[in-house]
């Protein structure tokens, strides 16, 4: 999220957004109409529970819930224990969104945690966690030990600025659409919920897609589950310590390895390695570790910190000045305490090696950089043609298209850039079909136009929708947010 810290239990004002909730969009159906500004958030419809790429498990004591704004793209996860659970927090980097998370360090010995919420949005996702704790109220929950209070505590990512084209936040009917969809047994992987526009390796400018990570493993009676939403300043490693997922210089060798990247850094006074352009402001890990032994409040704190201190072994590096790290550990208190410390410490080394499996698994299958090749006929000048004009995307970002007889380029004509279309020169589009054009780099930038009229930049998993307009205001260049 921003570099600026955030004090646990932030107050965010909520927008006046209840319109009636939408029946669920298909998957891989046409795109809506992307907002052009955020007074239009309240027509957006949730998604709950999308995903191709699912962790199973059996466990009735938590239940998930996931919701998406496809237009943003951005979104919400919800972790709900029924009969709740004891919880601990570990919050480590520089700038922590958190809501709730002082309460959690009392160290109070009965279980007082309803649900843990993740969310996108940076300071404004933190609406979802006093949603999800005022649908628990509008539904009727009774606790017991609070009588009718639902407690929940969240922790958000940043996943706005200069990585998206929209200013489109998770808001309180997400999130509450996110919980009241919740079920056992069932989590999506990738990009999906509150990892919907994560990302990772921006300190190295590997620049790479992730998001919602879980994995699960069950010893006798033992269970044991993490889950994670990686949106790192730093790299998802392997095991045997290669780069995962990066965007790579053409000067890199193809066999990438985290030593690599850290030998070479900063960048060589001759050039052969790109040198950090700015600040990588905008990173976040959040990540739950869950157990259903039974542990003292001073132990499912250590359980906490130490599986927080190995992932620097999965993301490295991890904690930075431009990380906002939060672990939420909980007990659902199923099984009794453990015999010995030795045995509460295996727990906690158990733990460290579930939440790598679920930071490994977190990483989608990466976009191509290159156009494809077209597989029908180029477009003629009358497409051409067809395809000129101005598309917004939000409130600074458009877009300007032109045409003559033989190329499409694009300028951008609002305050930011459109990603590697900036705001200078024109751009030339490279047709890669009919309706299909690329722009070459290291970077995937592809864009299709659609029969309705709009554009869609990056189609797919993370595509962002400009909507047709008569003309766009043409303000001067701003610094990047």
């Amino acid at each position: 999220m921003n570099r600026f810290p955030l004090l646990a239990g932030l107050a965010i004002a909520v927008f006046a957004v209840f319109a009636a909730l939408a029946g669920k969009p298909a998957r891989g159906a046409p795109p809506r109409t992307a907002p052009s500004g955020d007074a239009e958030q309240s027509t957006l419809v949730p998604v709950t529970n999308a995903g191709e790429h699912l962790l199973r498990f059996d466990w009735p004591a938590l239940s998930i819930g996931t919701g998406e704004y496809e237009e943003g793209p951005t979104g919400v996860t919800v972790f709900h224990f029924p009969q709740r659970a004891s919880g601990a927090v570990d919050v480590r980097g520089g700038s922590p969104g958190t809501v709730n998370t002082d309460y959690l360090r009392q160290g109070y010995p009965g279980p007082q945690l309803d649900a843990v919420v993740f969310a996108g949005g940076s300071a404004y996702g933190l609406e979802a966690t006093t949603a999800v704790a005022s649908a628990m109220k509008d539904d009727g929950l009774r606790t017991g030990a609070w009588d009718n209070i639902g407690f929940a505590a969240g922790a958000i990512i940043y996943d706005l600025g200069d990585r998206r084209l929209n200013e489109v936040y998770p808001d309180k009917r997400l999130a509450q659409a996110a919980y009241r969809a919740a079920r056992t047994g069932m989590f999506p992987l990738g990009a999906h919920g509150a990892g919907r526009f994560a990302m990772n390796g921006r300190l190295f400018g590997c620049n790479a897609y992730s998001g919602q990570g879980g994995a699960f493993r069950q010893l006798g009676d033992l269970k044991i589950a993490a889950f994670v939403v990686v949106n790192a300043v730093g790299v998802v490693t392997t095991r045997d310590g290669r780069v995962a997922a990066c965007y790579r210089a053409a000067q890199w060798p193809a066999d990438l390895r985290v030593s690599d990247l850290f030998a070479r850094f900063p960048a060589t006074a001759r050039g052969e390695w790109p040198a950090l352009a700015a600040e990588p402001r905008g990173n976040t890990t959040i990540s739950l570790i869950v157990t259903n032994r039974r542990l003292e409040p001073a132990q499912l704190q250590r359980l906490a910190a130490q599986v927080h201190t190995s992932m620097a072994r999965a993301i490295q590096p991890f904690a930075t000045e431009f990380d906002g790290d939060v672990l939420y550990a909980a007990s659902t208190a199923e099984l009794d305490p453990p015999a010995s410390g030795l045995e509460a410490v295996g727990i906690d080394v158990l733990a460290a090696e579930v939440m790598w499996d679920a930071v490994l698994a977190s990483l989608p299958e990466q976009p191509a950089v290159a156009p494809a090749a077209a597989t029908v006929a180029a477009p003629g000048p009358a497409d051409l043609r067809r395809f000129a004009g101005d598309y917004r995307f939000g409130r600074e970002v458009c877009l300007r298209v032109a045409s003559d007889a033989t190329r499409l380029t694009a300028l951008a004509v609002g305050a930011r850039a459109v990603y590697s279309i900036g705001q200078g020169a024109p751009t030339e589009l490279q047709p890669a079909g009919r309706a299909e054009f690329g722009v070459a780099g290291r970077y995937p930038l592809s864009l299709r136009f659609d029969a309705a009229g709009s554009l869609l930049v990056n189609p797919g998993h993370w595509q962002q929708v400009g909507v047709r307009v008569a003309t766009c205001a043409s303000p001067p260049p701003t610094a990047s947010h």
